[in-house]
This record gives C-alpha cells, sequence and structure tokens, in this order.
C-alpha cells in the first residue's frame, strides 16, 4: 500500500497516510480563505488509521451546518497541514494537498462552496461543483 507524507513548511509537523485519497477537493468558503491564506483550500480526504509526528497546534472550527473542525497546524512555522471532522470516528483526515509538496498530486474532483470563487479562479474540466458544502 502506497504511503505519503505531508509536512509543513519547517518539517517540524507530518502526517502520514495510506492508499489512494477517498477524495481530492477545494473548499472556497471564507473560512477556508482566511485559514489558508489563498483563495481556496485543497484538500485530500484519508482513511484512518494515519501517523502524526511533531507537534501542532488546534483550532477548532464550527461550520455552516454545525460539524465541528479541528484543524492542526505547526506551532513553528504556522503551516496549516490536516484536520479532521467531529463525530465521524475513525475520522478521515483531510490533509492540505500543498503539504504533500508533489506536483503530480491527483487534480481535485470537487468544489464546494463555489458561489465563494473568485471569478478569476478556472477549475479543470470535469470537477462537480457544489454552490455550498452537498453534506
Amino acid at each position: 500500500m502506497r504511503s505519503r507524507t505531508a509536512s509543513c513548511s519547517c518539517g517540524q509537523l507530518r502526517v502520514e497516510v495510506h492508499g489512494e485519497p477517498l477524495g481530492v477537493g477545494v473548499c472556497h468558503c471564507l473560512a477556508c480563505q482566511r485559514r489558508t491564506g489563498s483563495v481556496f483550500a485543497a484538500l485530500a480526504a484519508f482513511a484512518a488509521p494515519y501517523e502524526v509526528s511533531g507537534t501542532a497546534t488546534e483550532y477548532v472550527h464550527v461550520g455552516d451546518q454545525g460539524g465541528r473542525f479541528t484543524f492542526r497546524f505547526c506551532p513553528v512555522c504556522g503551516t496549516s497541514v490536516f484536520h479532521t471532522e467531529e463525530g465521524h470516528e475513525p475520522s478521515p483526515v483531510l490533509v492540505a494537498v500543498g503539504a504533500f509538496a508533489d506536483p503530480s498530486f491527483p487534480p481535485p474532483e470537487d468544489s464546494v462552496y463555489d458561489c465563494r470563487r473568485h471569478p478569476w479562479v478556472k477549475l479543470p474540466p470535469g470537477v462537480t461543483t457544489f454552490e455550498k458544502d452537498p453534506t
């Protein structure tokens, strides 16, 4: 089974995942824009188990539909590396695609909160879009 390791900029915080992604998507919600400092978050979901090394600082965000998301980021360099959602145990881990530093990583399949997408952001052909979160 294939393993991938994502890490923060300084390398202190890492998450190792196994297998292929359950899904890859982008989120254009304002919370993700603020959290990443970009105009969207690119995320890949992986099934448990996964291994974390290093120390993470946690931030809990309650989504529009009441979901509680625990974001983990490096307390040294500030990179947002991964998050989980409460109530989905064993919870898949959602990893920032950029933290893999792999330009060959699979493209997104879904785009959520498309109503917040900046008009100049163009998605690859075939991406399924949702005006908000479909869950």
